[in-house]
């Protein structure tokens, strides 16, 4: 199967969730900066959101260069992924309504693991697909990344139950590790185009 309408489906989810993050923002009434004062954890939890879904959309597109094809479990396992991307505004807005109390931010942090969860369950499903002597297979190795997400990933909603700062701080410091694609496919293609 082709690969294109997967990805064009995608990028039009990844829109959506992000328009309807936007959404959720509300105009301030006021003339100064103090305006912005009640909707700053709704801005913070925006930032950080569309962050994460930037992260996403960035490492979507890199890993389906290495597709060549795809089949209904690449599909399947495709829109699991998309479906807890979907869950981000929700948990994004109910989180930042509820001044960060601990159950709201749990859910959160645990959207946000299952969405590294499935990402991983998509690259390992892709490997399979394309052969144990393929790109893909050579390029998606074991990532030490995902070891140490899922270690956080955790500790941020245990967290939660204790200091809901820390969660925010966790989710961020893993922000900022996924903030880069996958280097063994950004090596290859920077290579390929020398």
């Amino acid at each position: 199967m082709n690969k294109f309408r997967l990805e064009a489906m995608s990028d039009g989810i990844f829109a959506i969730i992000i328009t309807v993050m936007l959404l959720e923002l509300k105009i301030p009434e006021g003339y100064d900066l103090y305006a912005l004062k009640d909707e700053l954890n709704l801005i913070f939890s925006y930032i950080l959101s569309f962050i994460y879904v930037g992260i996403y959309w960035n490492n979507h597109h890199h890993l389906f260069l290495v597709v060549n094809n795809i089949n209904g479990k690449i599909l399947w396992t495709n829109l699991h992924l998309m479906f807890w991307l979907t869950m981000i505004p929700l948990s994004t807005g109910w989180s930042a309504h509820t001044h960060y109390a601990p159950i709201p931010t749990a859910i959160y942090a645990l959207i946000l693991c299952m969405c590294s969860l499935s990402y991983r369950l998509l690259e390992q499903i892709i490997s399979r697909n394309e052969g144990e002597n393929s790109l893909a297979a050579k390029l998606l190795t074991k990532d030490t990344k995902l070891s140490i997400s899922v270690v956080l990933y955790g500790m941020s909603i245990f967290l939660s139950f204790i200091e809901t700062k820390f969660t925010l701080f966790i989710l961020g410091v893993l922000a900022i590790l996924w903030f880069f694609p996958n280097k063994h496919i950004e090596d290859y293609y920077s290579e390929k185009q020398e």
